[in-house]
């Protein structure tokens, strides 16, 4: 069974992601699809629409085979350590031949051939990188230029978020001496980032959650999304699960910021150079009798330095309790130690009894109280992500002891 890997998110799951399918199915001649899609918390520090289950629902309807959760260890990472989480698992499965992501160059010859430079971190490059990031700019800013004065290459085309995710799924695949086999297509329509929605049927997952929260009304959306994925949204928002937002959890987020001291905060991953005391001396600025108090907060400490992805992802750290202990680079080098299955089809079910013979980790159905590191970050990050609903039960705050993989 021919088998094509991609990297997802799905937040939500809307026809420009039907897109990327149909056309890694047909790029790579693949019979199955394996997904490796982000759990409750994404890339960019923030939580997701609706919870991980649901999303992985979304993936089977279209037509994905097997669903594999990122470890949040990985998921809101910035792209280097994305790209590796999610490339170590799908070479981890010992069953996917091939890697389809969506650029927005659709050609992958400029990014093997800069790949092949970085994945060995040539020399030079780190104290150029600490250049630009010494002038003020924000890090996918000073990588893209340290490439650029390093390669040649023009920096404009490394800027482009989907072209530099690319470019470290392909440096991921080199590290790993993978043997899958990378191929890209070309984003349509939609930026990864755009806001505004410029097309009848196909708009980016940023600018449909715009949409959402704007207008409060789930119908705003429903041209934008498959038949499925309006569905369980509607499913979602009726159970009061959605959409889930940060100012949902700005109880236990202020909760911490509060109790504990700077000393405390400077142990998180993702802090950085002091933030910790422009977060305290932040703090008795905002008005916390107005709704959007994690908005304010971010408002307040952005700079050009810190960007507001940046802060969110340090944000997201101190809601979880990541120690700069917890993700050293030593343990996120050793890639994913497990695969977990979200949800599988009737496929899917082949290919797991295969990627159970021959997988280089364990798979993992079932959790239990003994289970690795990271899965107890992810069983944590479950409960955390409860703490958002407006109504919390033990089955959802420890769901992922109940929950066994959706089959379809």
């Amino acid at each position: 069974m021919k088998t094509v890997g991609i990297i997802v998110e799905y937040n939500p799951l809307h026809y420009g992601h039907v897109y990327h399918f149909e056309q890694a199915k047909s790029a790579s001649g693949a019979d199955a699809v394996i997904a490796v899609m982000s759990g409750h918390f994404l890339q960019r520090g923030e939580p997701a629409l609706v919870n991980k289950w649901a999303r992985a629902e979304m993936a089977l309807r279209m037509g994905v085979d097997v669903v594999i959760e990122l470890p949040a260890a990985f998921a809101s990472q910035p792209a280097e350590w994305f790209a590796y989480g999610a490339v170590s698992a799908l070479d981890a499965s010992g069953v996917t031949d091939s890697l389809c992501f969506g650029s927005e160059s659709g050609e992958i010859g400029w990014l093997e051939r800069l790949a092949e430079v970085m994945h060995r971190e040539p020399e030079g490059f780190g104290e150029l990188l600490r250049q630009e990031l010494s002038r003020g700019a924000a890090y996918p800013a000073a990588y893209s230029s340290a490439v650029s004065t390093l390669t040649g290459q023009p920096a404009e085309g490394l800027a482009q978020p989907n072209n530099t995710l690319g470019l470290h799924y392909l440096i991921a695949l080199k590290r790993l001496k993978s043997s899958i086999r990378p191929l890209t297509i070309t984003r349509r329509k939609a930026g990864y980032h755009q806001q505004e929605v410029t097309d009848s049927r196909i708009a980016s997952a940023t600018a449909i959650r715009k949409l959402l929260f704007e207008e409060k009304d789930l119908r705003a959306a429903a041209r934008l999304l498959p038949d499925y994925t309006y569905a369980i949204l509607e499913r979602e928002w009726a159970a009061g699960r959605a959409p889930m937002s940060w100012e949902r959890f700005a109880g236990p987020l202020f909760h911490t910021l509060l109790s504990r001291t700077a000393a405390d905060l400077a142990s998180i991953s993702e802090m950085t150079e002091g933030l910790e005391h422009r977060i305290k001396r932040v703090l008795p600025l905002l008005d916390y009798s107005r709704p959007d108090q994690v908005g304010q907060l971010l408002a307040a400490l952005k700079t050009k330095r810190y960007t507001q992805t940046k802060l969110q992802r340090t944000l997201l750290r101190i809601l979880l309790h990541h120690s700069k202990y917890d993700l050293n680079r030593e343990a996120l080098a050793l890639g994913v130690p497990y695969l977990r299955i979200l949800g599988f089809t009737t496929r899917g079910r082949e290919l797991l009894k295969r990627m159970k013979r021959v997988a280089r980790v364990p798979i993992i159905s079932k959790v239990t109280e003994e289970s690795a590191d990271f899965l107890q970050q992810d069983i944590r990050a479950t409960s955390v992500y409860s703490l958002g609903y407006p109504t919390r039960n033990a089955r959802d705050l420890f769901r992922d002891y109940y929950e066994p993989p959706l089959r379809l």
